[in-house]
């Protein structure tokens, strides 16, 4: 059996990580936040954008009913959740389905921990 662990390890070995201190310095990087709407309500990356792990492959796929615009530039994008585990396998995801993306290697806690800004909590 592979644990959850096991598979974030084995995203981690091939899709770009980025650093809280790299993601400050990249201005034009589209933050994805893909935590659940109840995390987010708690506060997030000013300028992030919201897209649930959970609709994000149907989001993200031009051919898709459920396409957004926001998906179809060209980036960067950058996966954010709330430690990196989640964002890690979404990233190794949107990479299997041929997307260029990187993800915040720790995530919000990496984030707030670099001192980077946040918006929120909202009502």
């Amino acid at each position: 059996m592979k644990t959850a662990q096991d598979m974030v390890a084995a995203a981690r070995t091939r899709i770009e990580e980025w650093d809280a201190a790299r993601l400050k310095a990249s201005p034009d990087a589209v933050i994805v936040d893909i935590r659940d709407v109840r995390e987010r309500a708690k506060g997030k990356i000013p300028g992030s954008v919201h897209a649930p792990r959970g609709m994000l492959e149907f989001w993200w796929d031009p051919t898709s009913p459920y396409h957004r615009e926001v998906f179809a530039g060209p980036g960067p994008y950058v996966l954010q959740c709330a430690s990196g585990w989640r964002s890690a396998l979404a990233a190794a995801t949107l990479q299997d389905m041929g997307f260029e993306v990187a993800h915040l290697r720790g995530g919000m806690t990496e984030w707030i921990e670099a001192g980077g800004p946040v918006e929120g909590p909202e009502d």
